[in-house]
């Protein structure tokens, strides 16, 4: 019973929700950009390079049965994928650093001594003096 609780407490940390939160999003994160690099950006890219489809670049090694076929095009076509997901994230934190961004606090003003303080500087104030 000790081990079910103990996952139990595991589970429900907020550490534990917001990691699934956000594995969550980014998954449907990352749908919206390739549907943005698959459907936007690649065809634009595509009619600038000569109507050139990116995912059917291939490159053939060898002959017969034992030949093997690069898609280097869908390489590309991930590549572009990456860096606009790491510019995305890139621009989503350099936002959220600029709303969290804490002002520089000013130093506190010192507090007032309390009378137990005072009294203990009369006291060695006037043991100073003799």
């Amino acid at each position: 019973m000790g081990f079910i609780k103990e996952f139990k407490e595991f589970a429900m940390k907020g550490n534990v929700m917001d990691m699934a939160v956000g594995v969550i999003i980014g998954g449907a994160f990352g749908k919206i950009v390739s549907s943005l690099v698959d459907d936007v950006l690649m065809p634009a890219i595509g009619m600038l390079t000569g109507n050139v489809d990116f995912t059917k670049l291939t490159a053939k090694i060898g002959e017969g049965d034992t030949a093997a076929v690069l898609n280097y095009g869908t390489f590309i076509q991930n590549v572009v994928d990456f860096l606009i997901i790491a510019l995305c994230i890139f621009l989503m934190l350099k936002g959220i650093n600029k709303l969290t961004k804490k002002k520089e606090e000013e130093p506190a003003p010192e507090p007032e001594p309390t009378n137990e303080e005072k009294l203990l500087g009369e006291i060695r104030d006037l043991l100073k003096n003799k």
